[in-house]
């Protein structure tokens, strides 16, 4: 009996002790109650200007690059420079043996001398003849200014009255064809030098983007290399495609001096064009689809309203809405994907 007494009393207190912490569990729950709702980020919908945005890859080149030829064959006597090197502008690239490009003239010269005074002679005796003796001057003298004269001219453009190349402009020799004892000749550039003055960028475009770009158009331009974005601005604009690429280079000035740019880097170049003005816009994430229907979620009383919308133009992160959303309303950029027309909501912060 005392036995059966023992159990009992156990149960008893078992019982008891249960009951306690269901209602003290029951307390605890009422007093972590999460607030309803699915928790969201809103932003408010606004007015901007929007643009089309279209990135293509290019890369830099030196805006001063000078390809210096001489129109003649002649040998280096002397070589001052090699390739790597910084050169002024009028500074000497190598010395040229003139000697046979002003045989050449001198004898254009004596030519047309000994004509002039052949032609004087006989024009008095053999009259009939003077139409003749006039063509053979002619072209003699022909070939004294068009001639050795001409090519003499055109080797003096980029050479001094001493023989020396001269280079027209101050940079880097990045090319040098010129050898001491060797020949230069008019097929190849006795050197090439890059101006260090400014930098430019050319990139290779569709037939589609070139009517939306004009010279002067501004262009975002990354080096992705040094870590540096700039603007820069269209300088030209090829009125022929390539004909292996079938596309149009485009050149773009850079607005600045960035240090450590190089020739030959890669180049991002961001073209915005279809611009848009007082536009409605919103990030382009908020725009959530369903198979040809667009749509979004604005909060309006604590409530997801489903809302169809029409886009326009995307750039930038951003999209332009021409209809279904209005300046003001409450826009939800975070949490979307999980609501549906009528879904209560708490708006939360992103530090939330």
């Amino acid at each position: 009996m005392k036995h059966t007494r023992t159990i009992s009393t156990v149960l008893a207190a078992a019982m008891i002790l249960s009951l306690a912490a269901c209602q003290s569990g029951e307390e605890d729950s009422s007093q972590t109650d999460v607030p309803a709702g699915v928790a969201v980020q809103v932003e408010e919908v606004s007015r901007q200007t929007i643009s089309t945005e279209n990135k293509v890859s290019g890369k830099v080149v030196a805006d001063g690059q000078e390809s210096i030829f001489v129109a003649v064959n002649a040998q280096c006597t002397a070589v001052y420079v090699e390739a790597g090197d910084t050169v002024s502008a009028g500074e000497k690239i190598c010395t040229l043996d003139m000697a046979s490009t002003l045989s050449s003239y001198n004898a254009a010269n004596i030519s047309y001398s000994s004509a002039v005074q052949s032609y004087q002679d006989q024009k008095a005796v053999f009259d009939s003849q003077i139409a003749l003796y006039e063509k053979n001057l002619s072209d003699l003298k022909a070939l004294k200014e068009i001639g050795a004269a001409s090519q003499l001219a055109t080797v003096l453009e980029n050479v001094d009255s001493g023989g020396n190349v001269i280079s027209p402009v101050a940079g880097t020799v990045v090319t040098l064809n010129a050898t001491e004892g060797g020949y230069v000749s008019a097929s190849m550039p006795v050197a090439v030098v890059e101006g260090v003055d400014t930098m430019k960028v050319q990139v290779s475009v569709s037939e589609a983007l070139v009517p939306k770009l004009g010279q002067g158009d501004e262009a975002d331009v990354t080096i992705s290399s040094l870590g540096v974005s700039t603007v820069g601005t269209i300088r030209g604009i090829e009125k022929a495609a390539n004909a292996q690429t079938k596309l149009y280079t485009v050149t773009v000035a850079l607005d600045e001096d960035i240090e450590g740019l190089l020739s030959g880097m890669f180049a991002d170049v961001t073209f915005h064009t279809d611009t848009s003005a007082d536009a409605v816009v919103v990030p382009t994430e908020a725009i959530l689809t369903s198979g040809s229907t667009q749509y979004a979620f604005v909060v309006e009383d604590g409530v997801a309203k489903y809302t169809e919308v029409t886009i326009g133009l995307t750039g930038n992160g951003v999209t332009e809405v021409t209809s279904g959303l209005s300046e003001g309303q409450q826009l939800v950029t975070v949490g979307q994907s999980y609501l549906a027309d009528g879904t209560a909501v708490r708006i939360v912060s992103g530090e939330d």
